[in-house]
């Protein structure tokens, strides 16, 4: 089982390392970091850096593909999405966090196909002609994508199952004692206060900027 996870300048840490803690669990696993430079990559609160051990020339065909989110996600044509469209032929799992659905999509990879992101880019999806699919995590033939930054955690786990039975998934889980009991309700915009889901909308264009 190879597993290829993107990385990027302004990507977001814990979109990869969230799968990659689950991924990497799945029995006979070869998880790889890759981006267009070997070395390290900045994350997007600036403080943490993480290593591409491959160039994306370098990288060898996978299994699974993941693409993680990040602040100005490389939404523009380039070598990158090159990369993804080759690196997709191969795949049995292309998936994404956060608006790394806006990057497949941007890639052409998710036309006419339901996808879901972060919930203040999720309507960005039709730009890019993907459906706007409300969800945790959203399921499209052989295309994952779960919604913003923790939801890779549930991501990473519906395809552990998919891939190696649910025992295997379940065992991951409680492994590393994935069970969630936040302290406070406001999670999703259908839960935060009103306040609170209204700032986030006027920082929309700090925490997210697509480019």
């Amino acid at each position: 089982m190879k597993i290829n996870i993107l990385t990027y300048d302004g990507m977001t840490a814990l979109d990869a390392i969230g799968p990659f803690e689950v991924l990497a669990r799945l029995p006979g696993a070869e998880v790889l970091f890759v981006g267009e430079r070997a070395g390290p990559v900045r994350t997007d609160t600036g403080h943490l850096a993480l290593m591409a051990a491959a160039t994306l020339d370098e990288a060898p065909p996978a299994d699974i593909v993941l693409v993680p989110g990040g602040f100005r996600p490389p939404l523009a044509e380039g070598p990158l999405h090159d990369w993804l469209r080759a690196a997709d032929r191969a795949t049995t799992w292309t998936t994404s966090v956060c608006v790394g659905s806006l990057v497949l999509a941007a890639a052409g990879l998710l036309t006419g196909r339901r996808a879901t992101s972060h919930w203040l880019a999720l309507d960005e999806l039709a730009r890019f002609g993907a459906v706007p699919t409300p969800g945790r995590v959203v399921v499209d033939g052989k295309y994952a994508t779960g919604a913003g930054v923790s939801a890779g955690i549930d991501l990473a786990l519906d395809l552990a199952a998919r891939v190696a039975g649910l025992q295997v998934a379940q065992a991951i889980q409680l492994g590393i004692e994935y069970d969630p009991a936040p302290p406070f309700a406001a999670g999703s915009p259908g839960t935060a206060p009103e306040s609170i889901v209204a700032l986030l909308r006027v920082q929309r264009d700090s925490i997210f900027v697509a480019e």
